[in-house]
């Protein structure tokens, strides 16, 4: 290749290469990427869609590494077809190219393998803890020598991360690079030789210690001296490394011996170098670090590990304790097994409580970087009115850019404030009232509140800053009331008004503005009349004489007049409108002169002459000049409101949403942010939303269409939204009582319904409206900025009318230069196709938003050579054309269809060479953004080139504001969660942790960054299913840099319901589950230096692992007690614990378990909610989500995230869960929950409950029933949560009737067997066969083996505890027992056969179920009869045989084909659907029973809809299904 280039560049001209010449001229697609494409398509043919494992086929990642090596040259020019990077896999069996450099082997090893460092470090510091604790905490020369131990550990522990390292590399050994493999051999050797040679010396040195008599201590020596070289020797390569002030130096050495050693400590990647960040920066997240360290090995001596010392020593020298079973392990081995019981649930939560105090430390940090940035200022609209003096300058010196800034105030002096706050006022008005605009277009605010919200122009002559009325309302009033009560001087009367600056404000604009309208009505001497009136005023009012010269309890009379006066003259101009104006301004005359002024002037001015010669002749005030200055019109407007408006507008704007954005925008302007550009220098930046087939925007007849309880879309929110729906009215000229059938009959009305439907649901349509706010604000602000500079013929008018911007062409172009906003509609073409109802709304989309592009897949069918059919792929991208038509804008030819890996990233990936200019602002399909937010985009472009670290930003983050958590309960704490983590979380992750990632939209990439190194999401199946924080991953590995800034925000959507939030935390859970084993998470996690490792893990997979770490602690700690019970050794040494005094061994057995990371990850929230909503209100918000179980809802969604989490690891089963965007929260059948949270949380909350009854039978608690209480509380609350949330936050989920209908619907679900093409949830054989798919590997089978072997323990332990055996351990008693469940399991056979498969047999079989009935009661009394079996035996044996038929049933299924072959399977079957329907009864009872008392669901009601009663919302009529009202 190079040589032909070299050649074509030796002749005069260019032309194209030989090797680059075909017949369709398109050669670099059809030479270069169609094969490497072909090859990824057969690849991807082997994937099995998501089913293989993933080290059976090369995803992305393995084709895009292999160019990483010199390897790549391999494949010549023209590229040899027959390379082994080409070879296509034919079968699972034949021959195939391995994975390039990392291989993602399906284990929890991984966890170990990527953060080793993490694990080992805790185990030497647990070693170190527990050996100084039972050396009663004095560090002598012995305890130092047991100390040492930590060296033979770390050894042995990192020869077993040498061992992983080679282990899973399997299947990578014949494709990946020498070196790289020769790093592991040596590795693999060293550590194992290593691990060997510290183990002996230390065991030496062991002896030298026992070895009393001699004073040896050469291996001490020998030992001290190896293991200080090594560990001086890692300590300076992690210096060298990953300090950033050593780094440089370690990368200017050449010498061969230290880059040996530099590459064994630290593999070299083509990614990964120079991960370091700033030297402050590195001091920040160490010092933070070293804070949680230190409280939690504090904590873990003197509260975990050192109460157990004593207790242990105690149990380990018990030698005379009587087992209740027959024990195999401990009896003769110093009670191991129960020293284990003791000591396991403290390793447990020693090893996840880390995350617990990262959490705490996290909350504090944050709430005080969140003050810091002046977050939370502004919280209520109080604050807004009160501070809204101090806003056009704050805005100007951020939103405005310091040029336009400069000219502004170039004809100023510094001196002139009252000109400078004018002007300050200017520049904010135009933008402030387009924001009032668009809240009024969006229906949040009616046509009183935006003219009460309006700021006037402030160009005008008039002598001070004019303010928005909602600020000065009634404020003239009472300024007449001070007026009226005033006794004292005209100082004190000043005085008691300017308390209030508002009520100043108003009282000197209605004096400005009354002199300037009646200078413009009236010439002559009227016109005198008025200048001489003022000029007496004025002088009074410097000769404080205002008192004399006026008389004040007159200015009610002259404020009704002139009141008349104006609500005449902004009405239109009309003969008759004239002659009224004109008879009350003589009537204005007649008040002010006769009753208003003093004597002395009224008699100056009747005996005026000119004045009394005009009166006499009827010429004064006669006619007038009606308003035609739009200056003198908006004035009288805005005068005739400041009279009249006489109620407080302390409540304008009412809605909250509205008032919500209005504090956020205002507090966010006296936050730090980078000076704004002028639109014509600032970066250019892009939009990108990727869509499939979610909801455009809501037909009419979707907006009427009825659920199963009677609810239209349309009738929901307007008892919603109430306010916005009359707002909607106003805005389209209806009134209040117009019925949707009205709005039917006007085509323009029935669209708008539809976008106003449409913009309160989480649609395609209110995305594109929010993101298209971005041209709108850049064509206001150019428009602005040129009037100002005078560019274009506009002389330098400053910032005035705006009107006619948004038809500026100049603006325009600008606008269209600086921003494109692409939509990837996948499908786009196939829904033209098919004239599907998406297509028409997408190019309605297309018409109404000129900016708008969609870029789309275009399939054509093409006949080959062969006469078979092909289709070639097109990537296309359309806009509207002057007609509405699309109009193809670029066209590109792929080699085959894109969607080889997930969809979401695949639609990103084809489109994202539309997208222009330097930033791209990813925003997903459930987003909202709004005018205000906007306006500040130049700002947050110039973060760019701002200083965050040694490396300029590659992703700015975004805050969110989750809107949709004002309904429901359940979408307040999502709403709460989600945003705590995309505020207070996030703002920690970047400083001072340095470790945010792309967590989702609406981060803003560096573009040019990102395309060129690899994109901004990745696709490949399965193990980026979570494709939006690989970006974030791959951008840090890349040296890329991620920030988060708060002053901007843009909407977002969160799921509603609790399935739609449990299928979205499955999503969130499983793809951590994938990250886990991804070379991503692996390369970061051995790259980073240790502090930010851990800040990367606890951020990332460590929060699940914790997670599951905690539930995991219930269940030891719960087996822990139950061995304790069955082996009957809890009361023994509850008994020597008296004896002996020991009150510490008492404690030890009797200690509560209530550590629950669920508690603790509130604090964040509670910070949040104190920094933003203030103390108060954040005490009263976290008291009433206690109130409505949010604690319940937590709990619950913690066994959520452990169980997606812990089955995507064992077995993978990870995908795209579509959760649904739907407005109504409905009623959800028993069936529905029954079936999509029985395996999650239903079978492991009954194992939680059966443990605590076993425990409660059989288990000895000092105390009693108090006690037991106490230690078990936290475990049963974790059981009604995982069984009863389902039902406790369904709508209607105690009422009666939908209680029957709902066990009608389960039962016939239960007992359905279904045909061919029936679905999972129709009938529950199928579900159930749903249900084991996820087991499908041999490694898979033998863990799902082991775990279900735990079951087996009840009925081992209840078979000693029964009266029948006595005190007989034998093992021949657990046999029997067998005998009899064998017994029960033919019983329960002969009972189930059905007849009707052996017809000849019917009666046969009538009379075998007839006679085993009789013998089964038979033999059940004569047992009881006539040996010890008791009743409370026979409930026992249920106790013991439950479980173990569980067990059973989990082996089955595990070994499903070899059960099959055995002829078992039908059985199994049968066996399984009983405990579906015990299980199912267990759970449905209680609810029957709630649902018997009306009450109950009221409650139910009220619990759940909180948020929407406090806002008087109708929801008992929404459930109910009010048609009448839907109809009125």
């Amino acid at each position: 290749m190079a040589r032909e280039l070299d050649a074509i560049l030796d002749h005069g001209e260019a032309n194209r290469a030989a090797s680059c010449r075909t017949e369709s001229g398109v050669s670099f697609l059809e030479q270069i990427i169609c094969p490497i494409y072909e090859t990824m398509a057969a690849e991807t043919v082997r994937n099995d869609d998501g089913k293989a494992a993933h080290s059976a086929w090369r995803n992305y990642d393995d084709f895009n590494e292999y160019f990483w090596s010199s390897a790549c040259f391999e494949l010549s020019w023209p590229m040899k077809k027959d390379s082994s990077f080409f070879l296509k896999p034919k079968s699972k069996s034949s021959k195939r190219t391995g994975k390039s450099t990392f291989v993602e082997h399906r284990t929890f090893l991984h966890l170990y393998r990527s953060f080793h460092r993490l694990w080992i470090f805790l185990a030497l510091m647990f070693q170190v803890l527990t050996i100084i604790a039972f050396n009663n905490g004095h560090i002598d020369l012995d305890t130092f020598k047991i100390i040492l131990s930590i060296g033979p550990s770390f050894a042995i522990m990192n020869f077993i991360e040498s061992c992983l390292d080679a282990l899973l590399m399997f299947g990578a050994y014949t494709t990946a690079r020498g070196m790289a493999i020769s790093r592991l051999v040596i590795r693999f050797f060293w550590c194992g030789l290593s691990s060997v040679v510290v183990t002996y010396i230390y065991l030496k040195v062991l002896q030298e210690r026992n070895d009393r008599n001699s004073n040896n201590s050469f291996y001490f020596r020998i030992y001290i001296l190896g293991v200080g070289i090594y560990a001086a020797l890692r300590l300076v390569f992690a210096f060298l490394l990953k300090v950033p002030a050593c780094h440089t130096l370690s990368e200017m050495s050449d010498q061969s011996f230290f880059q040996f050693f530099k590459w064994i400590y630290q593999e070299r990647y083509y990614v990964g170098r120079g991960l370091f960040e700033r030297m402050g920066d590195y001091c920040r997240y160490v010092l933070y670090w070293l804070v949680i360290l230190t409280c939690k090995f504090i904590f873990a001596y003197f509260l975990q590990i050192k109460p157990l010392v004593k207790p242990t020593n105690i149990i380990i020298k018990l030698q005379s304790l009587d087992y209740s079973w027959h024990d195999l392990i401990s009896k003769n081995n110093n009670n191991a097994l129960t020293v284990a019981c003791l000591w396991a649930p403290v390793v447990a939560i020693y090893l996840m409580d880390l995350h617990i105090w990262y959490t705490l430390l996290s909350a504090i940090v944050g709430g005080v970087k969140g003050a810091q940035a002046r977050l939370g200022e502004i919280r209520s609209i109080e604050m807004v009115h009160k501070r809204f003096e101090s806003f056009p300058e704050a805005f100007a010196k951020n939103l405005v850019s310091p040029e336009t800034r400069r000219m502004a105030f170039d004809r100023l002096s510094p001196q002139d404030s009252e000109n400078m706050n004018k002007t300050y006022a200017a520049m904010f008005s135009p933008f402030w009232n387009d924001i009032i605009k668009s809240l009024r277009e969006e229906d949040y605010i009616s046509n009183r509140e935006m003219d009460l919200l309006s700021i006037p122009s402030n160009t005008g002559s008039l002598r001070l800053v004019q303010w928005p009325l909602f600020l000065l309302s009634s404020k003239i009033l009472l300024a007449i009331d001070l007026a009226l009560d005033c006794k004292d001087t005209q100082a004190d009367l000043w005085n008691r008004i300017c308390r209030d600056e508002y009520m100043a404000y108003a009282v000197r604009e209605c004096y400005y503005s009354v002199e300037k309208i009646l200078h413009s009505l009236v010439d002559g001497e009227g016109s005198l009349w008025v200048e001489r009136i003022f000029r007496e005023i004025n002088n009074s009012i410097l000769e404080d004489s205002l008192l004399i010269t006026l008389s004040l309890e007159k200015l009610p009379v002259v404020l009704s007049r002139f009141t008349a006066l104006t609500g005449l003259l902004i009405r239109n101009e009309m003969p008759e409108l004239a002659r009224g104006a004109a008879k009350a301004l003589f009537e204005l005359y007649d008040v002010v002169t006769h009753e208003l002024l003093s004597s002395d002037l009224r008699e100056q001015l009747d005996t005026w002459n000119l004045l009394a010669r005009a009166r006499n002749e009827g010429r004064l005030f006669s006619s007038i000049e009606w308003p035609k200055d739009p200056e003198i019109i908006e004035q009288v407007k805005r005068l005739h409101l400041l009279l009249t408006v006489k109620e407080s507008a302390a409540n304008v704007p009412k809605n909250l949403e509205a008032r919500r954005r209005l504090e956020f925008f205002t507090n966010s302007l006296f936050m730090d942010m980078p000076a704004a550009k002028p639109v014509s220098e600032m970066l250019p930046f892009s939009v990108f939303t990727p869509y499939y087939s979610e909801t455009v925007l809501y037909s009419s007849s979707e907006l009427r269409v009825e659920n199963e309880d009677g609810i239209s879309i349309l009738f929901y929110l307007q008892k919603i939204f109430p306010d916005e729906w009359n707002n909607f009215l106003e805005r389209i000229g209806r009134g209040g009582d117009t019925r949707d059938a009205d709005l039917q009959e006007s085509s323009s009305d029935s669209l708008e319904l539809r976008f106003w439907v449409s913009y309160r649901g989480q649609t395609l349509a209110r995305t594109v409206r929010g993101m298209m706010y971005y041209r709108r604000a850049l064509m206001l602000q150019s428009y602005l900025e040129r009037r100002l500079l005078g560019v274009d013929g506009y002389s330098q008018l400053g910032f005035s009318t705006t009107q006619g911007f948004e038809l500026s062409p100049e603006s325009r172009a600008q606008a269209d230069l600086k921003f494109t906003y692409v939509v990837s509609c996948q499908i786009y073409g196939q829904q033209k196709q098919k004239k599907l109802p998406e297509a028409a709304d997408i190019a309605l989309l297309l018409q109404r938003n000129e900016a708008l592009r969609v870029a789309f897949i275009h399939e054509e069918e093409s006949s080959a050579v062969d006469g078979k059919v092909s289709k070639d792929f097109y990537s296309k991208l359309v806009k509207a054309d002057i007609h509405g038509k699309d109009q193809e804008v670029y066209s590109i030819k792929l080699p085959g269809n894109p969607k080889l890996g997930e969809g979401k990233p695949e639609n990103q990936n084809h489109a994202i060479i539309f997208t222009r200019g330097e930033a791209l602002q990813t925003i997903d399909m459930n987003q909202d953004n709004y005018l205000e937010e906007a306006m500040k985009m130049r700002n947050l472009l110039e973060e760019f080139r701002g200083n965050h670290g040694i490396r300029q930003p590659t992703i700015l983050g975004v805050r969110e504001h989750v809107f949709t958590g004002s309904v429901s309960s359940l979408a307040w704490f999502m709403s709460n969660q989600e945003t705590s983590f995309v505020t207070l979380g996030q703002r920690v992750l970047a400083s001072p942790l340095k470790v945010r990632m792309h967590y989702g939209h609406p981060d803003v990439f560096d573009r040019i960054f990102h395309i060129t190194r690899g994109g901004i999401s990745k696709a490949s199946r399965v193990i980026n299913i979570s494709e939006d924080i690989f970006a974030g991953f791959n951008s840090t590995l890349r040296q890329g840099n991620i920030t988060h800034h708060e002053y901007i925000q843009v909407g977002k959507g969160r799921d509603v319901g609790l399935n739609q939030i449990a299928l979205f935390e499955g999503k969130v859970a499983g793809g951590n589950g994938e990250q886990v084993l991804s070379r991503d998470v692996y390369r970061i996690g051995q790259l980073f230096d240790f502090f930010r490792m851990l800040s990367f893990f606890f951020t990332t997979v460590g929060y699940y692992v914790c997670t599951m770490m905690t539930v995991l602690t219930v269940y030891i700690f719960l087996y822990g007690r139950l061995y304790l019970a069955f082996s009957g050794l809890d009361q023994q040494i509850s008994e020597k614990a008296e004896e002996l005094g020991s009150t510490a061994l008492d404690a030890a057995l009797n200690a509560q378990f209530l550590v629950q990371i669920g508690v603790f990850t509130a604090v964040p929230m509670i910070m949040g909610f104190i920094l933003e909503s203030g103390l108060l209100k954040a005490v009263f918000s976290f008291i009433t989500m206690q109130l409505q179980l949010c604690s319940v809802f937590f709990t619950f969604s913690l066994g959520t995230r452990t169980h997606y989490f812990g089955r995507t690891i064992l077995h993978g089963g990870a995908k795209y869960r579509a959760t649904g965007r739907g407005f109504v929260v409905r009623h959800i059948k028993f069936a529905d929950n029954y079936r999509l949270y029985s395996r999650s949380h239903f079978t492991k909350a009954l194992e939680v409950a059966l443990l605590l009854i076993v425990y409660i039978a059989y288990g000895h608690t000092k105390g009693g029933a108090v006690s037991f209480v106490l230690l078990t509380i936290s475990s049963w609350f974790l059981v009604i949560s995982w069984l009863f949330a389902p039902y406790i936050f369904n709508p209607s989920g105690f009422e009666w009737q939908k209680t029957v209908e709902d066990f009608d619907d389960w039962t016939s679900w239960l007992l359905y067997k279904g045909g061919v093409g029936v679905k999972g949830e129709n009938s529950w054989e199928y579900w159930w066969d749903e249900e084991q798919v996820h087991i499908k590997t041999l490694r898979g089978r033998i863990l799902e083996t082991i775990l279900s072997l735990r079951f087996f323990i009840f009925q081992y332990g209840i078979v000693y505890k029964l009266h029948l055996t006595g005190k007989d351990t034998s093992l021949a008693l657990y046999g029997f027992s067998w005998v009899v469940l064998v017994a029960i399991a033919l019983i329960f056979k002969v009972f189930t056969y059905s007849p009707k498969k052996s017809r000849s047999f019917e009666l046969m079989m009538r009379l075998i179920q007839g006679v085993a009935s009789l013998g089964l009661v038979a033999a059940l009394a004569l047992v009881i009869a006539f040996t010890s079996l008791s009743i409370a035996d026979l409930f026992a044996s249920i106790l013991a045989f439950i479980p173990t038929g569980w067990g059973i049933l989990c082996l089955a299924i595990t070994w499903k084909k070899l059960v099959w072959k055995i002829g078992f399977w039908d059985s199994v079957r049968e066996f399984a659907r009983m405990y579906d329907a015990g299980m199912g009864l267990l759970i449905f009872t209680p609810i029957a029973v709630l649902s018997w008392f009306p009450f109950i669901s009221t409650f139910q009601s009220r619990l759940l809809f909180n948020q929407a009663f406090s806002r008087g919302l109708e929801i008992s009529i929404i459930l109910a299904g009010n048609k009448a009202n839907v109809e009125s």
